[in-house]
């Protein structure tokens, strides 16, 4: 029986597999990362973290013989997170080590899904200003400019084109793009993070339109705030939960919406700020917040 081959990403990883993943002989789940080496730790929690939720609310997933591949920038790395992996549940793990930021490095995973049956694909591959910073000032501006494009935007369009295909053959599949509430409305200082993460929701949305018809699920995930050490946010509160409590929400939106902030404090959140909320105030109360975040930052900076 051919294998269900799930393709996700670190911080929400396995959400979608339950219900697709019932019936199948076996599955495999890569899992797409682009983090610092320095975010190792982290990483390695969070993914533990997702295998847990999934396992603890699919239990036979586990019982089947799961596999999973990884993939990011750092082979080391990546093995270490295996061994984690393969140590705590018993599952077979391998890893390719590519960097998004490049734009070669599609054949090389192209070839290492050949034959293949993609069930998922969680597309989560991003980045953001390591401080809020106007345009014009943000440090080496033209690389930046690249670099953000296709870590944030060209891994969605290429990694949808390779496995899409395969799910309208099959009549079947689901894709989710973890776009951000930072996509949901200009966000100046982060402008052209929030721009690229509003192109993951609108590419998301408009997927959905052409293909529904098709039995693809497609949704745009769009959270705020959770608290991980990757998100530099040690304590879990209403608004910031731990990964555990935000995917086992957004569990219950998979199949349900196809644009959700996957998390009900979040929708709240996201009702304010898009409906209640005049869009000038919100642009300028969103500014003086990065100014004061840009500030705070430089001035550290100077003090070494």
């Amino acid at each position: 029986m051919p294998c269900l081959i799930t393709v996700l990403s670190f911080s929400l990883l396995m959400m979608a597999i339950v219900d697709l993943g019932h019936g199948s002989g076996c599955s495999v789940c890569v899992v797409v990362l682009n983090v610092r080496p320095s975010l190792t730790a982290g990483l390695k929690m969070v993914l533990v973290s997702m295998l847990s939720v999934c396992f603890c609310r699919s239990p036979q997933l586990a019982r089947r013989g799961f596999s999973i591949v990884l993939i990011s920038r750092t082979q080391e790395k990546l093995d270490d997170v295996a061994k984690s992996i393969e140590s705590k549940y018993g599952v077979e793990t391998k890893s390719i080590a590519v960097d998004f930021s490049a734009t070669d490095i599609y054949p090389k995973i192209e070839a290492g899904l050949t034959g293949l049956e993609i069930g998922v694909l969680v597309n989560n591959v991003g980045m953001s200003y390591s401080y809020p910073e106007f345009f014009l000032n943000v440090p080496n501006l033209d690389s930046f400019i690249d670099t953000m494009v296709n870590i944030n935007i060209t891994s969605v369009c290429q990694m949808t084109r390779m496995v899409l295909p395969g799910m309208v053959e099959r009549k079947k599949g689901a894709i989710l793009n973890i776009s951000s509430a930072s996509g949901m409305y200009p966000c100046p200082l982060l402008t052209v993070y929030s721009a690229s993460k509003a192109f993951v929701d609108f590419f998301s949305r408009g997927l959905e339109a052409e293909y529904k018809s098709k039995g693809i699920l497609i949704q745009s995930v769009l959270p705020f705030f959770v608290a991980t050490k990757l998100s530099k946010i040690r304590r879990a509160t209403l608004d910031k939960p731990n990964p555990d409590r935000y995917v086992a929400a957004e569990l219950n939106t998979v199949g349900l919406q196809s644009q959700t902030n996957g998390y009900l404090p979040h929708a709240v959140m996201g009702w304010l700020t898009t409906v209640l909320c005049p869009a000038r105030l919100l642009n300028s109360y969103i500014m003086g917040l990065h100014l004061g975040m840009r500030s705070r930052y430089l001035k550290k900076q100077k003090q070494g």
